[in-house]
Protein backbone atom coordinates (compact mmCIF):
# COMPACT_ATOMS: atom_id res chain seq x y z
CA UNK A 1 0.00 0.00 0.00
CA UNK A 2 1.29 3.62 -0.42
CA UNK A 3 3.02 5.67 1.97
CA UNK A 4 0.67 8.64 3.16
CA UNK A 5 3.30 11.21 3.42
CA UNK A 6 6.92 10.79 3.20
CA UNK A 7 8.39 10.34 6.48
CA UNK A 8 9.39 12.91 7.63
CA UNK A 9 8.88 15.47 10.50
CA UNK A 10 8.15 18.37 8.31
CA UNK A 11 5.55 16.60 6.04
CA UNK A 12 3.53 16.55 9.06
CA UNK A 13 2.21 19.78 9.90
CA UNK A 14 -0.70 20.96 11.37
CA UNK A 15 -4.23 20.63 9.07
CA UNK A 16 -5.09 23.81 8.15
CA UNK A 17 -8.74 23.53 9.48
CA UNK A 18 -8.23 22.49 12.49
CA UNK A 19 -4.40 23.93 13.28
CA UNK A 20 -4.41 20.74 15.59
CA UNK A 21 -0.92 18.64 14.93
CA UNK A 22 -1.52 14.92 16.04
CA UNK A 23 1.34 13.35 14.06
CA UNK A 24 4.56 15.40 13.96
CA UNK A 25 6.58 18.30 15.58
CA UNK A 26 6.32 21.48 16.68
CA UNK A 27 10.32 21.98 17.45
CA UNK A 28 10.76 24.17 14.45
CA UNK A 29 8.37 26.73 15.92
CA UNK A 30 11.33 27.50 18.66
CA UNK A 31 13.72 28.68 16.46
CA UNK A 32 15.73 30.36 20.06
CA UNK A 33 16.23 27.09 21.39
CA UNK A 34 17.09 25.35 18.81
CA UNK A 35 19.80 28.32 17.87
CA UNK A 36 21.27 27.82 21.58
CA UNK A 37 20.97 24.03 21.13
CA UNK A 38 23.56 24.67 18.11
CA UNK A 39 25.66 27.36 19.97
CA UNK A 40 26.55 25.00 22.68
CA UNK A 41 24.12 26.32 25.50
CA UNK A 42 22.77 24.27 28.12
CA UNK A 43 19.33 24.72 27.40
CA UNK A 44 16.12 23.97 29.54
CA UNK A 45 13.41 21.66 27.95
CA UNK A 46 10.91 23.01 25.92
CA UNK A 47 8.42 20.55 27.09
CA UNK A 48 8.30 18.10 29.91
CA UNK A 49 6.49 15.36 29.68
CA UNK A 50 5.95 13.82 33.38
CA UNK A 51 3.43 12.19 35.70
CA UNK A 52 3.04 12.65 39.33
CA UNK A 53 3.06 9.16 40.30
CA UNK A 54 4.05 5.60 39.40
CA UNK A 55 0.67 4.02 40.46
CA UNK A 56 -2.61 3.74 37.88
CA UNK A 57 -6.03 2.13 38.94
CA UNK A 58 -6.18 0.80 35.18
CA UNK A 59 -4.07 -2.30 34.05
CA UNK A 60 -4.02 -1.54 30.16
CA UNK A 61 -2.46 -4.72 28.02
CA UNK A 62 -0.73 -2.41 26.05
CA UNK A 63 1.06 -0.54 28.92
CA UNK A 64 4.82 0.41 28.69
CA UNK A 65 5.14 1.81 32.36
CA UNK A 66 5.07 -1.73 33.35
CA UNK A 67 8.45 -2.08 31.36
CA UNK A 68 9.85 1.52 33.30
CA UNK A 69 9.99 0.68 37.16
CA UNK A 70 12.51 2.35 39.25
CA UNK A 71 12.81 3.18 42.74
CA UNK A 72 9.88 5.25 43.51
CA UNK A 73 9.52 8.65 45.58
CA UNK A 74 6.38 10.40 46.53
CA UNK A 75 6.11 13.70 44.78
CA UNK A 76 4.00 16.14 46.89
CA UNK A 77 2.55 19.63 46.62
CA UNK A 78 5.92 21.20 48.30
CA UNK A 79 7.75 19.25 45.84
CA UNK A 80 6.04 20.13 42.85
CA UNK A 81 5.97 24.03 43.97
CA UNK A 82 9.85 23.64 43.67
CA UNK A 83 9.99 21.86 40.41
CA UNK A 84 7.51 24.43 38.97
CA UNK A 85 9.03 27.50 39.83
CA UNK A 86 12.59 26.15 38.08
CA UNK A 87 10.52 25.56 35.34
CA UNK A 88 9.50 28.86 34.81
CA UNK A 89 12.75 29.93 35.96
CA UNK A 90 14.51 28.16 33.38
CA UNK A 91 12.13 29.10 30.58
CA UNK A 92 10.18 25.24 30.59
CA UNK A 93 7.20 26.33 28.38
CA UNK A 94 4.67 23.28 28.57
CA UNK A 95 4.37 20.14 31.20
CA UNK A 96 2.20 17.77 30.02
CA UNK A 97 1.08 15.25 33.00
CA UNK A 98 1.60 11.60 31.23
CA UNK A 99 4.59 9.95 31.46
CA UNK A 100 4.60 6.52 33.48
CA UNK A 101 1.79 6.84 36.10
CA UNK A 102 -1.96 7.87 36.33
CA UNK A 103 -1.38 11.19 37.45
CA UNK A 104 -5.07 12.00 38.91
CA UNK A 105 -4.58 9.74 41.75
CA UNK A 106 -1.97 12.17 42.82
CA UNK A 107 -2.86 14.78 45.78
CA UNK A 108 -0.59 17.21 44.07
CA UNK A 109 -2.58 17.00 40.88
CA UNK A 110 -5.00 19.48 40.86
CA UNK A 111 -2.29 22.07 42.13
CA UNK A 112 0.37 21.04 39.85
CA UNK A 113 -2.16 22.02 36.83
CA UNK A 114 -3.44 25.52 38.53
CA UNK A 115 0.42 26.43 40.09
CA UNK A 116 1.89 25.73 36.84
CA UNK A 117 -0.50 27.73 34.59
CA UNK A 118 -0.39 30.64 37.47
CA UNK A 119 3.62 30.92 36.75
CA UNK A 120 2.78 30.67 32.25
CA UNK A 121 3.39 27.49 32.30
CA UNK A 122 1.46 25.66 29.12
CA UNK A 123 -0.30 22.68 31.03
CA UNK A 124 -2.10 19.37 29.44
CA UNK A 125 -2.82 15.98 30.95
CA UNK A 126 -3.33 12.42 29.51
CA UNK A 127 -5.54 10.51 31.77
CA UNK A 128 -7.75 7.34 31.61
CA UNK A 129 -10.46 10.02 33.02
CA UNK A 130 -11.95 7.95 35.30
CA UNK A 131 -11.21 10.09 38.33
CA UNK A 132 -12.12 13.29 36.75
CA UNK A 133 -15.84 13.73 37.09
CA UNK A 134 -17.88 17.14 36.80
CA UNK A 135 -16.46 19.35 39.86
CA UNK A 136 -13.08 18.64 39.08
CA UNK A 137 -13.39 19.19 35.30
CA UNK A 138 -15.22 22.23 36.44
CA UNK A 139 -11.87 23.72 38.27
CA UNK A 140 -9.29 22.52 35.54
CA UNK A 141 -10.26 22.79 32.39
CA UNK A 142 -9.62 26.55 32.63
CA UNK A 143 -5.93 25.91 33.69
CA UNK A 144 -5.54 23.46 30.68
CA UNK A 145 -4.42 23.61 26.84
CA UNK A 146 -5.61 20.22 26.14
CA UNK A 147 -7.02 17.02 28.19
CA UNK A 148 -6.60 13.48 26.34
CA UNK A 149 -8.26 11.12 27.32
CA UNK A 150 -7.20 7.22 26.72
CA UNK A 151 -10.04 5.22 25.40
CA UNK A 152 -9.20 1.84 23.77
CA UNK A 153 -12.59 0.50 22.79
CA UNK A 154 -15.75 1.07 21.70
CA UNK A 155 -18.30 -1.07 24.25
CA UNK A 156 -17.80 -1.78 27.96
CA UNK A 157 -16.42 -5.54 27.37
CA UNK A 158 -13.93 -4.87 25.37
CA UNK A 159 -12.90 -1.70 27.37
CA UNK A 160 -12.62 -3.91 30.05
CA UNK A 161 -10.39 -6.63 28.57
CA UNK A 162 -8.23 -4.30 27.29
CA UNK A 163 -7.92 -1.53 29.72
CA UNK A 164 -8.34 -3.88 32.97
CA UNK A 165 -11.32 -2.36 34.57
CA UNK A 166 -14.42 -3.66 35.44
CA UNK A 167 -16.85 -2.57 32.57
CA UNK A 168 -19.45 0.02 34.20
CA UNK A 169 -15.86 2.13 34.34
CA UNK A 170 -16.53 2.66 30.45
CA UNK A 171 -19.96 4.17 31.76
CA UNK A 172 -18.13 6.66 34.16
CA UNK A 173 -15.41 8.01 31.92
CA UNK A 174 -18.00 8.39 29.02
CA UNK A 175 -19.93 10.50 31.12
CA UNK A 176 -16.78 12.39 32.31
CA UNK A 177 -16.07 13.24 28.54
CA UNK A 178 -19.57 14.03 28.05
CA UNK A 179 -18.78 16.29 31.00
CA UNK A 180 -16.04 18.27 29.65
CA UNK A 181 -17.25 18.58 26.40
CA UNK A 182 -20.49 20.19 27.85
CA UNK A 183 -18.39 23.05 29.78
CA UNK A 184 -15.82 23.50 27.54
CA UNK A 185 -19.25 24.97 25.12
CA UNK A 186 -20.67 26.50 27.73
CA UNK A 187 -17.90 28.29 28.47
CA UNK A 188 -16.03 28.66 25.61
CA UNK A 189 -12.64 27.19 26.44
CA UNK A 190 -9.80 27.48 24.55
CA UNK A 191 -9.08 23.52 25.91
CA UNK A 192 -8.66 21.23 23.38
CA UNK A 193 -10.49 17.51 24.81
CA UNK A 194 -9.37 14.54 22.93
CA UNK A 195 -9.52 10.75 22.49
CA UNK A 196 -6.65 8.14 22.28
CA UNK A 197 -6.60 5.11 21.04
CA UNK A 198 -3.23 2.67 21.55
CA UNK A 199 -3.32 0.61 19.37
CA UNK A 200 -2.35 -3.21 19.07
CA UNK A 201 -2.74 -4.82 16.03
CA UNK A 202 -4.68 -7.65 17.82
CA UNK A 203 -7.82 -5.35 18.92
CA UNK A 204 -8.03 -3.90 15.34
CA UNK A 205 -11.83 -4.41 15.86
CA UNK A 206 -12.45 -1.74 18.26
CA UNK A 207 -11.47 0.77 15.30
CA UNK A 208 -14.79 1.29 13.99
CA UNK A 209 -16.77 1.21 17.14
CA UNK A 210 -14.16 3.81 18.79
CA UNK A 211 -14.83 6.23 16.13
CA UNK A 212 -18.18 6.06 16.08
CA UNK A 213 -18.31 6.59 19.62
CA UNK A 214 -16.39 9.49 18.92
CA UNK A 215 -18.60 11.00 16.82
CA UNK A 216 -21.22 10.65 18.82
CA UNK A 217 -19.37 12.30 22.02
CA UNK A 218 -18.29 14.94 20.48
CA UNK A 219 -14.42 15.52 21.51
CA UNK A 220 -12.52 17.82 19.28
CA UNK A 221 -10.61 14.65 18.35
CA UNK A 222 -10.10 10.80 18.31
CA UNK A 223 -6.37 10.04 17.65
CA UNK A 224 -5.11 6.32 16.91
CA UNK A 225 -1.40 5.49 17.24
CA UNK A 226 0.90 2.71 17.41
CA UNK A 227 2.31 0.97 20.68
CA UNK A 228 5.42 1.45 21.56
CA UNK A 229 7.52 -1.76 22.38
CA UNK A 230 11.02 -1.88 24.42
CA UNK A 231 14.14 -2.96 22.37
CA UNK A 232 13.57 -6.45 23.39
CA UNK A 233 9.88 -6.63 22.26
CA UNK A 234 8.49 -7.36 25.84
CA UNK A 235 4.92 -6.30 24.43
CA UNK A 236 4.99 -8.64 21.92
CA UNK A 237 3.36 -6.14 19.23
CA UNK A 238 4.09 -7.21 15.97
CA UNK A 239 4.66 -4.08 13.82
CA UNK A 240 3.85 -5.56 10.55
CA UNK A 241 0.47 -6.63 11.32
CA UNK A 242 -0.73 -3.38 11.29
CA UNK A 243 -0.74 -3.07 7.61
CA UNK A 244 -4.11 -5.50 7.53
CA UNK A 245 -5.68 -2.57 9.30
CA UNK A 246 -5.04 0.15 7.03
CA UNK A 247 -8.67 0.17 5.54
CA UNK A 248 -10.31 0.25 9.17
CA UNK A 249 -7.93 2.94 10.14
CA UNK A 250 -8.86 4.97 6.74
CA UNK A 251 -12.88 4.03 7.33
CA UNK A 252 -12.30 5.31 10.82
CA UNK A 253 -10.46 8.74 9.69
CA UNK A 254 -13.59 9.40 6.78
CA UNK A 255 -15.91 9.53 9.71
CA UNK A 256 -14.34 12.78 10.97
CA UNK A 257 -17.04 15.90 11.25
CA UNK A 258 -17.27 19.46 11.93
CA UNK A 259 -16.61 18.83 15.06
CA UNK A 260 -14.61 15.91 15.99
CA UNK A 261 -10.91 15.07 13.88
CA UNK A 262 -10.58 10.85 13.77
CA UNK A 263 -6.79 10.94 13.01
CA UNK A 264 -4.24 8.04 12.50
CA UNK A 265 -0.59 8.65 13.11
CA UNK A 266 0.50 7.30 10.01
CA UNK A 267 3.72 8.28 10.27
CA UNK A 268 4.69 5.73 12.82
CA UNK A 269 2.53 2.90 12.12
CA UNK A 270 4.09 2.99 8.64
CA UNK A 271 7.23 3.04 10.29
CA UNK A 272 6.65 -0.08 11.55
CA UNK A 273 9.00 0.31 14.46
CA UNK A 274 12.01 1.55 12.91
CA UNK A 275 14.05 4.69 12.88
CA UNK A 276 15.86 6.83 9.98
CA UNK A 277 18.01 8.67 12.85
CA UNK A 278 20.98 6.76 14.77
CA UNK A 279 21.32 10.03 17.19
CA UNK A 280 18.85 11.37 19.86
CA UNK A 281 19.20 14.66 19.38
CA UNK A 282 15.69 15.91 20.93
CA UNK A 283 15.94 14.44 24.71
CA UNK A 284 17.27 17.95 25.94
CA UNK A 285 13.96 19.67 24.23
CA UNK A 286 11.41 17.03 25.26
CA UNK A 287 12.31 15.72 28.35
CA UNK A 288 10.35 12.94 30.58
CA UNK A 289 10.27 12.75 34.48
CA UNK A 290 8.85 9.99 35.78
CA UNK A 291 5.92 9.75 38.67
CA UNK A 292 9.02 8.72 40.81
CA UNK A 293 10.71 11.49 40.50
CA UNK A 294 13.67 10.55 38.47
CA UNK A 295 14.78 12.57 35.63
CA UNK A 296 15.99 10.81 32.42
CA UNK A 297 16.50 11.67 28.66
CA UNK A 298 13.55 9.73 27.93
CA UNK A 299 10.77 7.16 29.39
CA UNK A 300 12.31 4.30 28.09
CA UNK A 301 15.16 4.53 29.95
CA UNK A 302 13.30 4.86 33.40
CA UNK A 303 14.03 1.29 34.06
CA UNK A 304 16.76 0.49 37.30
CA UNK A 305 18.82 -1.50 34.13
CA UNK A 306 19.59 2.04 32.22
CA UNK A 307 21.07 3.75 35.58
CA UNK A 308 23.76 5.08 33.83
CA UNK A 309 21.43 7.34 31.98
CA UNK A 310 19.62 8.95 35.11
CA UNK A 311 20.54 12.26 35.75
CA UNK A 312 18.69 12.68 39.15
CA UNK A 313 15.36 12.96 41.12
CA UNK A 314 13.27 16.02 41.69
CA UNK A 315 12.08 14.94 45.07
CA UNK A 316 15.56 15.23 46.79
CA UNK A 317 17.27 17.58 44.05
CA UNK A 318 16.98 21.44 42.30
CA UNK A 319 15.69 20.80 38.70
CA UNK A 320 17.51 23.69 37.60
CA UNK A 321 20.88 22.46 39.12
CA UNK A 322 20.08 19.21 37.66
CA UNK A 323 19.53 21.31 34.43
CA UNK A 324 22.37 23.74 34.65
CA UNK A 325 24.44 20.66 35.70
CA UNK A 326 27.49 18.61 34.03
CA UNK A 327 25.66 15.17 35.02
CA UNK A 328 22.67 16.41 32.89
CA UNK A 329 24.64 17.51 29.77
CA UNK A 330 27.28 14.81 29.78
CA UNK A 331 24.37 12.33 29.48
CA UNK A 332 22.27 14.35 26.75
CA UNK A 333 25.95 14.71 24.79
CA UNK A 334 26.31 11.01 25.22
CA UNK A 335 23.14 10.33 23.21
CA UNK A 336 24.18 12.94 20.32
CA UNK A 337 27.40 11.08 19.53
CA UNK A 338 28.52 8.24 17.97
CA UNK A 339 28.83 5.93 21.16
CA UNK A 340 25.32 5.72 20.58
CA UNK A 341 23.00 4.11 18.36
CA UNK A 342 18.84 4.29 18.69
CA UNK A 343 18.53 2.37 16.18
CA UNK A 344 20.14 -0.73 17.95
CA UNK A 345 20.26 0.65 22.10
CA UNK A 346 15.96 1.88 22.19
CA UNK A 347 12.64 0.75 22.13
CA UNK A 348 10.21 1.50 19.40
CA UNK A 349 8.76 5.10 18.41
CA UNK A 350 9.52 6.90 21.82
CA UNK A 351 7.77 10.40 22.60
CA UNK A 352 11.20 12.25 20.92
CA UNK A 353 11.10 10.08 17.51
CA UNK A 354 9.28 12.97 15.58
CA UNK A 355 11.56 15.69 17.20
CA UNK A 356 14.63 13.02 16.35
CA UNK A 357 13.35 12.92 12.92
CA UNK A 358 13.15 17.10 12.54
CA UNK A 359 16.45 17.55 14.18
CA UNK A 360 18.37 14.60 12.21
CA UNK A 361 17.43 16.28 9.26
CA UNK A 362 18.24 19.68 10.09
CA UNK A 363 22.01 18.57 11.35
CA UNK A 364 22.21 16.18 7.77
CA UNK A 365 21.31 19.12 5.80
CA UNK A 366 17.91 18.06 4.55
CA UNK A 367 15.73 20.78 5.84
CA UNK A 368 16.61 24.15 6.70
CA UNK A 369 15.53 26.16 9.81
CA UNK A 370 13.07 29.16 9.01
CA UNK A 371 11.37 31.54 10.67
CA UNK A 372 7.65 30.49 10.99
CA UNK A 373 5.35 32.63 9.43
CA UNK A 374 1.37 32.73 9.73
CA UNK A 375 -0.72 31.76 12.82
CA UNK A 376 1.08 29.05 15.00
CA UNK A 377 -0.55 25.86 15.33
CA UNK A 378 -2.50 24.55 18.66
CA UNK A 379 -0.52 23.54 21.36
CA UNK A 380 2.92 25.13 20.11
CA UNK A 381 5.28 24.44 23.12
CA UNK A 382 3.77 20.71 22.92
CA UNK A 383 6.21 20.13 20.47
Amino acid sequence: MAVRHVPHALASTANEHTQLVLDGTKVHLHEDRIRAWERGERIAPITIDMALTRACNYGCVFCYAMLQENERHPITVEVMERFLTDCAELGVRAISLVSDGESTLSPAFAYTIKRGHELGISMACGTNGFLLTRDKVEELLPCLEYLRINFDAGDPEAYSRIMGVKPEWFHQVVRNIRDMVEIKRRDDLDVTIGMQMVLMPQYGDQILPLARLAVELEPDYLVIKHCSDDEKGSLGVDYSRYRELYPLLEQAEAMSTERTRIAVKWSKIESEGTRSYARCYGAPFILQVSGSGLVAPCGMLFNERYRKFHIGNIVHDSFKDLVLGDRYWEVMSYLASPKFNAKRMCGSLCLQHKTNEYLDAMKKGLVVLQPHTGPPPLHKNFI
